[in-house]
């Protein structure tokens, strides 16, 4: 199981001479899904405008499972999520919505930024609230695959 974040039809310029989506794309597909997270937690395009905080990816680990080609349905899905007060770690997917396989995964480490000072810091409390009560909802649904960078989050007890 996992959390349905968003759907997209791969379109010709995604795909690359050997007829499949160029690796960029799986990229931006996942990207474009954790926006979808990123504008509930109050730090997406809005929180960087006007608030001058945001996330910058970086880590990621990303597997090609299968590929999948012009014209073809996916959806983008979140398989988990974790957080220490910087850093957000989670896994999405690629799944092919028609033949009903998953197509990629990626695992990645993002840290929240204050861009006036281009350094990271400590989220605030109203965006942790947001992520917890996520987690706390969705938790149930969430099917992880190996991790590969939860050994990032410095959690307090």
């Amino acid at each position: 199981m996992s959390v349905y974040l968003r759907t997209e039809k791969i379109i010709p310029d995604w795909t690359d001479y050997n007829g499949h989506m160029n690796l960029a794309f799986y990229i931006h597909l996942f990207d474009q899904g954790w926006d979808v997270l990123l504008d509930k937690f109050d730090m997406g395009g809005e929180s960087a405008k006007n608030q001058k905080r945001s996330t910058f990816a970086v880590e990621s680990h990303t597997k090609y499972l299968k590929e999948v080609k012009e014209g073809e349905m996916v959806d983008i899905n979140l398989l988990s999520l974790d957080h220490d007060s910087k850093r957000l770690i989670y896994q999405l997917e690629i799944y092919n919505k028609e033949k009903k396989y998953r197509a990629a995964t990626s695992e990645v480490c993002s840290v929240y930024v204050n861009l006036e000072l281009r350094k990271v810091v400590e989220m605030e409390d109203n965006k942790l609230k947001l992520i917890e009560s996520f987690i706390i909802e969705n938790k149930s649904k969430f099917k992880p695959e190996k991790h590969y960078l939860i050994h990032k989050l410095k959690k307090t007890s």
